[in-house]
């Protein structure tokens, strides 16, 4: 999500709960196997099943020049994870989940509905720490792999496919671990500032007048009242089509 007023009180929580979570020794960075489907078997150490990405940040639609990403921040939540889930479906849309790690471990149920249902998940770190980029290369180490494992466990052993630090604070470092471990680095194109609520016509009318700069569209299914942003998805998804879009995954 993009970086905003530092830690809003939701992520207050967040954060405590984050306090708890052991920081991960060297050999954490084995960690993972990956299952086809949801449901799959647990995750097992090995690195065999990882493929390094690009460690650069995407931006760009496998769909090409008439691609659009709706990548949606923060969740999952057990009130708006599931309204996000049923526009999309409505509108046959497929999605990219960037997932906190706390909130991926509270709600493994809505993890496994949103694999389930064909869309991708983005590791979101820990604790949504936008000032991550400022702290040392083993915090933000432990909050990627942290976060990476209970997303992973939460969705019945799915790894995320990709990485969005919070805020958009990315270092050289954080972008190289996260490609190491099949991550790519994900950005955006359109910030839709849902998470200010100003309103579903305003949201609207900022995909509207941003989305010549890139496809990757920003939204948020946590963090407060996300009737705005349903509403705002329940417009834009059919307008996109209409004009000729196609809905796709960033480029990994």
């Amino acid at each position: 999500m993009a970086r905003h007023n530092g830690t809003r009180g939701w992520y207050g929580k967040v954060v405590g709960a984050a306090l708890g979570v052991t920081m991960l020794a060297v050999g954490a960075s084995l960690w993972t196997a990956q299952a086809d489907t949801a449901g799959g078997p647990a995750p097992k150490p090995a690195t065999s099943s990882v493929k390094p990405v690009d460690v650069t940040i995407a931006h760009s639609s496998d769909q090409g020049a008439r691609g659009v990403n709706i990548t949606i921040d923060d969740g999952p939540d057990p009130t708006w994870t599931p309204q996000v889930l049923a526009v999309l479906k409505e509108y046959g849309v497929k999605a990219t989940f960037c997932m906190v790690g706390t909130q991926a471990q509270a709600h493994p149920d809505l993890v496994k509905r949103v694999v389930a249902a064909g869309h991708r998940l983005c590791d979101h770190t820990v604790s949504h720490d936008t000032a991550m980029d400022k702290k040392p290369v083993a915090y933000q180490s432990q909050q990627i792999l942290d976060a990476e494992r209970m997303i992973t466990e939460a969705s019945g052993g799915v790894r995320p496919m990709y990485y969005r630090a919070p805020g958009g604070a990315f270092t050289p470092a954080s972008r190289k671990l996260a490609a190491s471990r099949g991550m790519r680095p994900l950005g955006w194109n359109v910030d839709t500032k849902d998470f200010e609520l100003p309103g579903t016509e305003a949201i609207v009318a900022t995909v509207e007048r941003e989305l010549p700069n890139g496809p990757t569209l920003l939204f948020h299914d946590a963090g407060g009242d996300r009737s705005q942003t349903v509403e705002a998805l329940r417009r834009v998804l059919p307008e996109l089509k209409q004009q000729g879009y196609s809905f796709g995954f960033p480029v990994r």
